[in-house]
């Protein structure tokens, strides 16, 4: 009978929101993508699955790299209520589907979550537990190398972004933690490792 007790006494532990974000050209979505292929940080963390209004990408699926939306329908979700947060991006709106980060934090499983810094202002003015992490690239020169390699935007757009990322720079600061991905393997490494101790040996 005790035990019965003592049992029903523990609180289920909510589950905590992880934010990913920086500017364009950080390499945040390949450091996010690296975190979720890791055996044992899947133990930690699922992925929220943000919809978008952009195109699909070469190999890109609908429900398993975003919901691909018109803009149409993206409107009228955000206006009903549906995302946690949303924003335009450059061309196009980004958003994260409320309901299922909300049914993981109840079910006490941790959001892994990849977005803008707007975005993330956002979130955690609604939940002020997020765990907030700031990829940053060793410099501007660098971004602008990346985003040239990859050879998705135009001139104008390059422009736009680099403009964007001066901005986004200056809010490095108000995050829990920033780490420069100068070498992947090294800012991955380190991304795990301030997630598990956050996570797990601080016990929340």
């Amino acid at each position: 009978m005790q035990n019965i007790t003592r049992n029903n006494a523990k609180k289920k532990r909510k589950g905590r929101i992880v934010i990913i974000s920086g500017p364009s050209g950080s390499g945040k979505t390949t450091l996010h993508e690296r975190l979720l292929s890791c055996k044992k940080m899947k133990k930690v963390l699922v992925k929220s699955i943000s919809a978008t209004t952009r195109p699909p990408r070469k190999g890109e699926k609908n429900g398993r790299d975003y919901f691909f939306l018109s803009e149409k329908m993206f409107l009228y979700k955000k206006h009903a209520g549906h995302f946690l947060e949303s924003e335009r991006v450059f061309l196009y709106y980004y958003g994260t589907p409320n309901k299922n980060v909300q049914d993981h934090l109840k079910s006490g499983r941790n959001v892994l979550l990849c977005i803008d810094v707007k975005g993330a202002k956002t979130v955690w003015r609604k939940h002020p537990r997020t765990l907030k992490i700031f990829i940053k690239a060793p410099s501007l020169d660098v971004i602008q190398k990346r985003m040239k390699k990859r050879a998705t935007e135009s001139d104008k757009d390059l422009a736009l972004r680099l403009s964007t990322a001066r901005k986004e720079l200056k809010e490095a600061k108000k995050y829990d933690y920033v780490i420069v991905n100068d070498e992947l393997s090294r800012a991955a490494k380190e991304l795990e490792t301030v997630i598990l101790k956050e996570l797990l040996l601080k016990n929340n």
